[in-house]
């Protein structure tokens, strides 16, 4: 019996329920381009639980496990930058909030100094010059 239209669960599984094991780093770069060429041609958001299933991981955490295998980081790396980039590039809300959850801020951050000084440590003479100058820029006195 077929699995049922749009069941994801055994994405890219060969072997279920054993943890994958990729013998050299081609064989992962293969399956981790077999992941972005199927969500391109079938429109689905590209994502990492999609990418972890997909590669035969069991969770999230395993799939960034193998992140800390010398000769595996940087394509897990490069996996997990192109994953963001894809919700960076589409910005619906909740991108946004994976974006957010994926360690990215969304604070906007002010410095309240003139000239490295505090406004709190300006004399009334200097503040009064600093505003006149904001006001007024490129006129002296």
């Amino acid at each position: 019996m077929a699995a049922p239209k749009g069941n994801k669960f055994a994405l890219g599984l060969v072997n279920s329920g054993r943890h994958p094991e990729y013998p050299d780093i081609e064989s992962l770069i293969n399956k981790t381009s077999e992941y972005f060429s199927y969500c391109l041609q079938e429109n689905e958001k590209i994502t990492i639980t999609g990418l972890a299933l997909f590669l035969g991981f069991e969770s999230r955490q395993s799939f960034y496990d193998y992140e800390k295998k010398e000769e595996f980081t940087y394509i897990i790396k490069r996996a997990r930058l192109a994953v963001e980039n894809s919700y960076e590039t589409h910005g619906q809300t909740i991108d946004i909030f994976a974006l957010k959850n994926m360690g990215w801020k969304d604070e906007q951050h002010f410095d309240h100094t003139t000239d490295g000084k505090a406004f709190n440590n300006l004399s009334d003479n200097e503040l009064i010059a600093r505003i006149n100058k904001l006001i007024n820029p490129g006129k002296t006195g």
